[in-house]
């Protein structure tokens, strides 16, 4: 059902999708819908919080047992990636473009996404950067060109996700990082 519904609302969006829609598309009654979640924002809100907690747990198990700062920044943007494109649909769910006029909503799938930005902050905390880089611009950078990958990436093509995300990461590290970090072996790998 949710997967039904994370597909609607990634195709119609969040108000040209009714719980009707979505009643009908798993072939429920719309107030057999209404017993799991009392309101189309409650039904996004486990949707939204389903996907963030998939991706927070990937993300940690691919840190796991990776010491090297950079690495770490790495295996998370490889994991956050993979995620990204291993979601299908579920994509647009923890895009930025929330629906409009609904505070409350929006404070609350923000929440999901900043608990789990909480950690690529810790992570970009924890590397050595040039005087006057600002991580939270980096990390920004980052996690928007990992979002974007989504809109143009080719399946068939002859990058890997895990390539892309290491490219992304090597980027910012040869530009960002001290002089002899930099130019370190495996820098630019």
């Amino acid at each position: 059902m949710l997967d039904k519904a994370a597909e609607l609302i990634a195709r119609r969006g969040f108000d040209g999708t009714s719980m009707r829609d979505i009643a009908a598309a798993v072939d429920m009654l719309p107030g057999s819908l209404y017993y799991h979640f009392a309101s189309k924002e409650d039904l996004l809100l486990d949707i939204h919080e389903r996907v963030v907690t998939s991706m927070t747990d990937q993300v940690r198990a691919a840190l796991d047992g990776v010491t090297d700062p950079w690495a770490r920044i790495e295996a998370a943007a490889v994991a956050h990636l993979q995620a990204l494109l291993g979601s299908g649909s579920l994509v647009t769910i923890v895009s930025p473009n929330f629906p409009k006029d609904r505070d409350e909503l929006n404070t609350r799938l923000k929440a999901h996404r900043n608990g789990y930005e909480t950690l690529f902050h810790d992570l970009f905390a924890a590397v050595d950067l040039r005087p006057g880089t600002d991580r939270r611009l980096l990390r920004l950078q980052l996690l928007g060109a990992l979002n974007w990958v989504p809109v143009w990436f080719n399946p068939k093509g002859k990058t890997t996700p895990a390539e892309i995300a290491q490219s992304f990461v090597r980027a910012i590290r040869l530009g960002c990082a001290p002089e002899a970090a930099a130019g370190a072996p495996g820098a630019g790998r």
